[in-house]
Protein backbone atom coordinates (compact mmCIF):
# COMPACT_ATOMS: atom_id res chain seq x y z
CA UNK A 1 0.00 0.00 0.00
CA UNK A 2 3.00 2.25 -0.34
CA UNK A 3 3.11 2.38 3.82
CA UNK A 4 7.04 2.63 3.77
CA UNK A 5 6.94 6.30 5.75
CA UNK A 6 3.79 5.89 7.12
CA UNK A 7 1.79 7.40 4.18
CA UNK A 8 -0.24 4.49 2.92
CA UNK A 9 -3.73 5.75 3.03
CA UNK A 10 -1.94 9.10 1.29
CA UNK A 11 0.31 7.12 -1.20
CA UNK A 12 -3.63 4.96 -2.11
CA UNK A 13 -5.29 8.30 -2.77
CA UNK A 14 -2.22 9.75 -4.92
CA UNK A 15 -2.34 6.31 -6.73
CA UNK A 16 -6.03 6.73 -7.86
CA UNK A 17 -5.45 10.36 -8.83
CA UNK A 18 -3.00 9.58 -11.08
CA UNK A 19 -4.83 6.60 -12.54
CA UNK A 20 -7.81 8.75 -12.90
CA UNK A 21 -5.89 11.36 -14.99
CA UNK A 22 -4.70 8.20 -16.76
CA UNK A 23 -8.02 7.78 -17.45
CA UNK A 24 -7.97 4.29 -15.45
CA UNK A 25 -10.92 4.25 -13.47
CA UNK A 26 -10.56 3.45 -9.67
CA UNK A 27 -12.79 -0.11 -10.19
CA UNK A 28 -9.64 -0.79 -12.18
CA UNK A 29 -7.10 -0.41 -9.60
CA UNK A 30 -6.13 -3.36 -7.25
CA UNK A 31 -4.27 -2.22 -4.39
CA UNK A 32 -2.46 -5.15 -2.09
CA UNK A 33 -2.00 -4.54 1.21
CA UNK A 34 -0.44 -7.48 2.84
CA UNK A 35 2.01 -7.63 5.76
CA UNK A 36 4.72 -9.90 3.78
CA UNK A 37 4.86 -7.82 1.11
CA UNK A 38 6.12 -4.39 2.78
CA UNK A 39 6.98 -1.74 1.09
CA UNK A 40 10.53 -0.77 1.12
CA UNK A 41 13.07 -0.52 -0.76
CA UNK A 42 15.44 -2.52 0.25
CA UNK A 43 13.08 -5.62 1.08
CA UNK A 44 12.93 -8.71 -1.34
CA UNK A 45 9.23 -10.27 -1.29
CA UNK A 46 8.69 -13.50 -0.93
CA UNK A 47 8.64 -14.74 -5.06
CA UNK A 48 5.39 -17.51 -4.71
CA UNK A 49 3.42 -15.33 -2.18
CA UNK A 50 3.88 -12.46 -4.94
CA UNK A 51 3.13 -15.03 -8.02
CA UNK A 52 0.19 -16.36 -6.40
CA UNK A 53 -1.31 -13.02 -5.86
CA UNK A 54 -0.32 -11.68 -9.62
CA UNK A 55 -1.93 -14.98 -11.26
CA UNK A 56 -5.11 -15.02 -9.41
CA UNK A 57 -5.09 -11.23 -10.29
CA UNK A 58 -4.17 -11.85 -14.07
CA UNK A 59 -6.77 -14.91 -14.33
CA UNK A 60 -9.65 -12.93 -12.42
CA UNK A 61 -9.72 -10.10 -15.01
CA UNK A 62 -8.57 -12.09 -18.05
CA UNK A 63 -5.52 -10.26 -18.44
CA UNK A 64 -3.75 -11.03 -21.58
CA UNK A 65 -0.38 -8.53 -21.21
CA UNK A 66 1.55 -7.43 -17.89
CA UNK A 67 4.33 -4.66 -17.78
CA UNK A 68 6.43 -4.99 -15.08
CA UNK A 69 10.60 -3.92 -14.19
CA UNK A 70 13.58 -6.07 -15.48
CA UNK A 71 16.15 -7.85 -12.96
CA UNK A 72 17.34 -4.40 -12.86
CA UNK A 73 14.47 -3.04 -11.64
CA UNK A 74 15.16 0.18 -13.13
CA UNK A 75 16.59 1.80 -9.70
CA UNK A 76 17.47 -1.18 -7.98
CA UNK A 77 14.36 -0.64 -6.20
CA UNK A 78 14.14 -4.40 -4.35
CA UNK A 79 10.21 -4.32 -4.44
CA UNK A 80 10.22 -3.92 -8.19
CA UNK A 81 13.23 -6.67 -8.67
CA UNK A 82 10.77 -8.64 -6.91
CA UNK A 83 7.77 -7.95 -9.21
CA UNK A 84 10.31 -9.33 -12.11
CA UNK A 85 11.64 -12.51 -10.23
CA UNK A 86 7.51 -13.07 -9.41
CA UNK A 87 6.73 -12.61 -13.08
CA UNK A 88 9.20 -14.74 -14.68
CA UNK A 89 8.12 -17.29 -12.15
CA UNK A 90 5.20 -17.07 -13.29
CA UNK A 91 5.51 -17.55 -16.39
CA UNK A 92 7.74 -20.52 -15.77
CA UNK A 93 4.56 -21.94 -13.50
CA UNK A 94 2.20 -20.84 -16.22
CA UNK A 95 3.97 -22.74 -19.13
CA UNK A 96 4.39 -26.17 -17.19
CA UNK A 97 0.64 -25.42 -16.37
CA UNK A 98 -0.85 -23.99 -18.78
CA UNK A 99 -2.40 -21.33 -16.74
CA UNK A 100 -0.95 -18.27 -18.40
CA UNK A 101 -0.96 -18.94 -22.02
CA UNK A 102 -2.50 -16.28 -23.41
CA UNK A 103 -0.59 -13.58 -21.18
CA UNK A 104 1.89 -11.60 -22.62
CA UNK A 105 4.71 -10.12 -20.04
CA UNK A 106 6.86 -7.11 -20.81
CA UNK A 107 9.69 -6.32 -18.87
CA UNK A 108 10.70 -2.09 -19.00
CA UNK A 109 14.78 -2.24 -19.43
CA UNK A 110 16.98 -0.74 -17.23
CA UNK A 111 19.47 1.58 -18.83
CA UNK A 112 22.44 2.84 -17.33
CA UNK A 113 22.71 5.60 -15.44
CA UNK A 114 24.01 8.08 -18.51
CA UNK A 115 21.35 6.97 -20.58
CA UNK A 116 18.71 6.98 -18.08
CA UNK A 117 19.28 10.68 -17.84
CA UNK A 118 19.80 11.91 -21.37
CA UNK A 119 15.80 12.24 -21.76
CA UNK A 120 14.99 12.80 -26.10
CA UNK A 121 18.99 12.45 -26.70
CA UNK A 122 18.58 8.42 -26.14
CA UNK A 123 16.14 8.27 -28.92
CA UNK A 124 18.60 7.33 -31.52
CA UNK A 125 20.35 4.56 -29.30
CA UNK A 126 17.13 3.08 -28.21
CA UNK A 127 16.17 2.51 -31.94
CA UNK A 128 19.24 0.86 -32.79
CA UNK A 129 19.02 -1.36 -29.53
CA UNK A 130 17.42 -4.70 -29.71
CA UNK A 131 14.05 -4.54 -28.07
CA UNK A 132 10.46 -6.13 -28.27
CA UNK A 133 8.78 -2.93 -28.10
CA UNK A 134 9.79 0.97 -28.05
CA UNK A 135 7.58 3.64 -27.01
CA UNK A 136 8.27 7.23 -27.41
CA UNK A 137 5.82 9.08 -26.26
CA UNK A 138 4.39 12.47 -27.67
CA UNK A 139 5.17 16.07 -25.97
CA UNK A 140 1.61 15.78 -25.27
CA UNK A 141 1.85 12.53 -23.56
CA UNK A 142 4.78 12.81 -21.31
CA UNK A 143 3.16 16.19 -20.18
CA UNK A 144 0.00 13.50 -19.12
CA UNK A 145 2.65 11.36 -17.50
CA UNK A 146 4.24 14.72 -15.46
CA UNK A 147 1.12 15.56 -14.43
CA UNK A 148 0.13 11.72 -13.56
CA UNK A 149 3.68 11.65 -11.68
CA UNK A 150 2.56 15.52 -9.78
CA UNK A 151 -0.44 13.17 -8.28
CA UNK A 152 1.86 11.40 -6.27
CA UNK A 153 3.09 14.19 -3.57
CA UNK A 154 3.93 12.60 -1.11
CA UNK A 155 7.00 11.26 -2.89
CA UNK A 156 8.10 14.33 -5.05
CA UNK A 157 11.20 14.93 -3.51
CA UNK A 158 13.55 17.19 -5.12
CA UNK A 159 15.23 14.42 -7.05
CA UNK A 160 12.04 13.51 -8.51
CA UNK A 161 11.44 16.67 -10.15
CA UNK A 162 14.74 16.18 -11.83
CA UNK A 163 13.38 12.91 -12.33
CA UNK A 164 10.83 14.40 -14.60
CA UNK A 165 12.77 16.90 -16.39
CA UNK A 166 15.36 14.68 -17.66
CA UNK A 167 15.01 10.80 -16.96
CA UNK A 168 14.47 9.07 -20.31
CA UNK A 169 11.88 7.03 -18.86
CA UNK A 170 9.40 10.03 -18.96
CA UNK A 171 9.71 9.60 -23.05
CA UNK A 172 11.08 6.66 -24.21
CA UNK A 173 10.30 2.89 -22.51
CA UNK A 174 12.16 -0.37 -24.34
CA UNK A 175 10.67 -3.33 -23.52
CA UNK A 176 11.63 -7.48 -24.14
CA UNK A 177 9.08 -10.12 -23.69
CA UNK A 178 10.07 -11.91 -20.85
Amino acid sequence: SGNYYNQGEIRKKELEQSCFLLGIPASDVTIVDHRDLPDNPAVEWDTQLLAAFVLKHIEANNINMVVTFDAGGVSGHANHISLHTALRYSVLYASLNATLWWCQVLVLESVNLFRKYMSVLDVPISCLLPRDALFILTEEETEQARRAMRCHRSQLLWFRHLYMLFSRYMVINSLRLL
